[in-house]
């Protein structure tokens, strides 16, 4: 009888953390590819952009002037998702015709003066105030709004209309899907194991040393073993951390050393400015018991052979389930694979 390998047979694995599942499909990465490619984007940009609503002392849409900042500039988005007097829902609904109204807010993090620079450019010292911001903000907004996702999304792929380096920030009174899947499923792995998942998952990963991309003392980047996204990362704490804004000091700093790292990587695997969207999970910012969370960072990039082919969501994934040809141990094998000296930083 055919002996079942995980690099050569159909298998789906399972996802602790939303309870889906994910199609792997390993044998189909040996077919040749006819299907669409991105444009190359042209990477070349200023350090300074006159026209750029995000560069330091530039007038936005809004008519409001950003200062001339040294590191990281916060402010409310001019064309926000979410508002914060959003008025009550007074009329009558179906059960089947659900409605609520949401207040939230949403801010720009612009991540660094230089319009030039995406996070794998920047030093550890300027990403550090990346993190201080993030933990800052979450911080503030969690006193008013029960969830506060920070993200970024990075590249004209992913819908980014903004080349200067930033992310967005989020915060609204209601958990959404992903968080509400996620809150669910720690919650009861914690009553049946005594142990939050992710700190019993990063035992595992840690263990077995196969999908580890980079670590260091406070932190490990790992591909989840049921990623859907050709070169997804999970980014974990060694320590049992809720929220971005309990991290102490010295994870702070790691924080920064490690996102550098693994960001590098990125962008060396195809040598472009690798896009992705990426966001941070923690405990929502309420008066219950939220000890079964464990912060972490999600990383999905589209990209899938090279620069200008890239993985869609679309047939099966949609009306089944999520499928990937790659799998989590071929993706990490070539990160980990990569150089941290970036691409465009070689001699």
């Amino acid at each position: 009888m055919m002996q079942f390998d995980g690099t050569e047979h159909p298998h789906r694995r399972f996802n602790p953390l939303t309870g889906e599942h994910v199609l792997v499909s390993p044998h189909r990465a040996k077919r040749p590819w006819q299907g669409q490619r991105e444009k190359a984007v042209d990477e070349t940009r200023p350090r300074y952009d006159p026209l750029c609503y995000l560069c330091a002392g530039n007038q936005r849409t809004s008519g409001e002037i950003n200062p001339q900042y040294a590191f990281t500039h916060v402010f409310t988005n001019d064309f926000p998702a979410l508002l914060p007097d959003t008025p009550p829902v007074d009329q009558a609904v179906s059960s089947l015709l659900q409605i609520e109204p949401v207040r939230g807010t949403c801010r720009v993090l612009c991540f660094s003066p230089r319009h030039d620079l995406s996070l794998p450019q920047m030093t550890t010292h300027e990403i550090r105030h990346v993190v201080d911001a993030w933990a800052q903000e979450s911080a503030e907004l969690g006193k008013t709004f029960r969830w506060v996702q920070l993200f970024e999304n990075k590249g004209a792929t992913m819908g980014c209309s903004m080349p200067h380096p930033h992310g967005q920030i989020w915060a609204l009174d209601a958990l959404p899907n992903e968080a509400f899947k996620e809150d669910n499923r720690q919650r009861d792995y914690l009553k049946q194991n005594g142990r939050p998942l992710l700190l019993d998952y990063l035992a595992v990963e840690v263990a077995a040393r196969e999908r580890i991309i980079v670590e260091n003392a406070s932190w490990v980047a790992v591909v989840p073993f049921w990623a859907i996204w050709p070169f997804e990362l999970l980014l974990l704490p060694r320590s049992h951390v809720l929220r971005v804004n309990d991290l102490a000091d010295s994870e702070r700093d790691d924080l920064a050393d490690i996102l550098k790292r693994m960001l590098t990587r990125y962008d060396n695997l195809f040598e472009t400015s690798f896009p992705y969207s990426m966001g941070w999970h923690g405990a929502p910012f309420d008066d219950g018991e939220n000890s079964h969370w464990q912060l972490h960072a999600h990383f999905y990039p589209p990209l899938l052979r090279s620069a200008t082919v890239r993985k869609f969501m679309v047939g099966f994934e949609m009306l089944g389930e999520a499928q990937r040809d790659l799998s989590a141990e071929q993706a990490a094998q070539r990160l980990r694979d990569l150089s941290e000296v970036h691409y465009t930083e070689r001699l």
